[in-house]
C-alpha cells in the first residue's frame, strides 16, 4: 500500500504535536524525495550507513529520531552531510525526522518505551518540566538492590552501563529518566526525591552531582536508550496505514 507523502507528514505532525514543541532542529520533512510513500526504513540516526541500508531495501522514505540541520551546526551542504544528502536525493528518498516529539510522546516516545521495556510501573511525566514528558518517572514492582537494577538494564538493552552509586542507600524503588543526552536533568530528579535517575550519557560533572545529591545514576547509552521510540512509531504506521516498515539498528556504542 502507498500513501501520499503529505498525508504521512500531516498525520505525524498531528499525532506528535510537533508544532507545539520548541526543538533544536526542524521536525518533519527535512529532505524531499518520492511523492508516494510505501516502503519506510526507521532508525535512530540518519547516518550514511542507515541511508545505504534504505537504498538496499529500495525504501522511498527514512524516518529517524536524529536528522539534520541542528542549531549551531555548519549550514553548508558539504563533507559528510553533503554526501548523506546527495545519496538521499540521488535515490529519491524522503527524510523525515522528529527529535523531542519522539522523546516525549505518551505512547511511542523514547521515555515511555524505555520505561515499559524495563518493566517500570506507574509511568508518569514529571510535572513542571517542559516539554511535558521530557522526564518520566516510575516505580519498581518491589524495592531492589541498585546493582541488580543496573544489571537488569544491561540485559534489557544488551549493553554495559555506567552506574554511579549512592553510597548511603543500596536499594531503590523510585526511578526518573530522560533518554539520550538528558543527564543534565539529574538535579530535577534528585530534588523530587527519586532514588535513581537514568539517561543515555554521562558528563564529567554528572558523577559529582549524583554523589552529592544522594541519587543513583545510570548511564545506559544514548543510542541504546533511544532505539525504541522511533521503532514503535514505525510499527504503528505499518499497522495503521499498511506501510512496509523496516527498523534498521545501526550499532553505536555511545
Amino acid at each position: 500500500m502507498s500513501i501520499c507523502r503529505n498525508t504521512l507528514i500531516n498525520y505525524l505532525a498531528g499525532e506528535l504535536k510537533s508544532a507545539d514543541i520548541q526543538d533544536y532542529a526542524p521536525n518533519g520533512l527535512q529532505v524531499e524525495g518520492n511523492k508516494e510513500v510505501s516502503r519506510v526504513v526507521t532508525g535512530v540516526t540518519a547516518s550514511q550507513a542507515l541511508i545505504d541500508s534504505a537504498v538496499e531495501l529500495n525504501a522511498d522514505t527514512i524516518l529517524v529520531h536524529h536528522g539534520y540541520f541542528w542549531k549551531g551546526e555548519n549550514p553548508t551542504i558539504t563533507g559528510i552531510k553533503g554526501q548523506r544528502i546527495r545519496t538521499l536525493l540521488q535515490n529519491n528518498i524522503n527524510l523525515l525526522a522528529y527529535h523531542l516529539p519522539v522523546d516525549v510522546h505518551p505512547q511511542w516516545g523514547n521515555n515511555v518505551q524505555l520505561g515499559t521495556l524495563l518493566g517500570l510501573q506507574q509511568l508518569t511525566p514529571l510535572s513542571g518540566v517542559k516539554p511535558t514528558g521530557i522526564i518520566y518517572t516510575g516505580k519498581l514492582a518491589a524495592e531492589t538492590q541498585a546493582i541488580h537494577f543496573a544489571s537488569h538494564i544491561e540485559k534489557a538493552l544488551n549493553r554495559e552501563v555506567v552506574h554511579v552509586p549512592h553510597e548511603g542507600s543500596e536499594t531503590i524503588s523510585t526511578v526518573a529518566w530522560c533518554t539520550g543526552g538528558g543527564q543534565g536533568y539529574i538535579e530535577k530528579a534528585a530534588e523530587q526525591g527519586f532514588d535513581a535517575f537514568i539517561s543515555g550519557e554521562i558528563s564529567e560533572q554528572t558523577t559529582h552531582i549524583a554523589r552529592e545529591a544522594g541519587i543513583h545514576y545510570i548511564a545506559a547509552g544514548h543510542h541504546a536508550t533511544e532505539r525504541y521510540g522511533i521503532k514503535a512509531l514505525g510499527e504503528h504506521l505499518a499497522a495503521s496505514m499498511g506501510l512496509d516498515v523496516t527498523f534498521v539498528d545501526i550499532d553505536n556504542p555511545a
